[in-house]
Parts: C-alpha cells; sequence; structure tokens
C-alpha cells in the first residue's frame, strides 16, 4: 500500500513543500495540511504501518527521522531537534519509540 491510496498527492505535496526549511517542521500542521486529521482511526493506522519500515510495530527515533519521506521520496530528513521534538510529543509511555496507539493519539490531538 502507498501513501497516495489513502491521502491526496496534492495534499502531500503541498504539506512537504511547506516544511522544507531546515528546523521548520510542525507535526499538528503538517497532519492537517496532508489530510492525516480527518482521516479514520483505520487509515492512520494503515499510514502508521507504511511509516514503521522495519516493520516492528513501532517507529522508532531513526524512523521518525525520515518521517517527510515517508509520506514522498522528495521530503527531506528531519533535523536531530525536529525528530527528538517529534518523538517527546509521540512518546507517551516513555519507552523512546512511538506505538501505533500513540501515532493515532498524536494524530487526533495535532
Amino acid at each position: 500500500m502507498a501513501m497516495t491510496d489513502l491521502l491526496s498527492a496534492e495534499d502531500i505535496k503541498k504539506a512537504v513543500g511547506a516544511f522544507s526549511a531546515a528546523e521548520s517542521f510542525n507535526y499538528k500542521k503538517f497532519f492537517e495540511m496532508v489530510g492525516l486529521k480527518k482521516k479514520s482511526p483505520e487509515d492512520v493506522k494503515k499510514v502508521f504501518h507504511i511509516l514503521d519500515k522495519d516493520k516492528s510495530g513501532f517507529i522508532e527515533e531513526e524512523e521518525l527521522k525520515f518521517v517527510l519521506k515517508g509520506f514522498t521520496p522528495e521530503g527531506r530528513d528531519l533535523s536531530d531537534t525536529e525528530t527528538k521534538a517529534l518523538l517527546a510529543a509521540g512518546d507517551k509511555d516513555g519507552d523512546g519509540k512511538i506505538g501505533a496507539d500513540e501515532f493515532a493519539t498524536l494524530v487526533a490531538e495535532s
């Protein structure tokens, strides 16, 4: 399954483009712009599984760095600061990674 099976390619392009500058990433605005906030919980979990590149059931810090590339190959890598901020926002149980339920909560809270 591709990200464009769930989200509009145009919305993805606009959202990724809006955060192309270093240190500009805002996950709340990004999730809204990309259309993820309007999706069903099932679709949000499908997006999570696309972003979980190693299929571990979690999105670890190393995977978070490439979260924009998970939406489109043209996306940039997040900086260490942006990656740590996203992890801190999503990691509700403090285990150093984001699970599917934590990701769903992160999207819902944005």
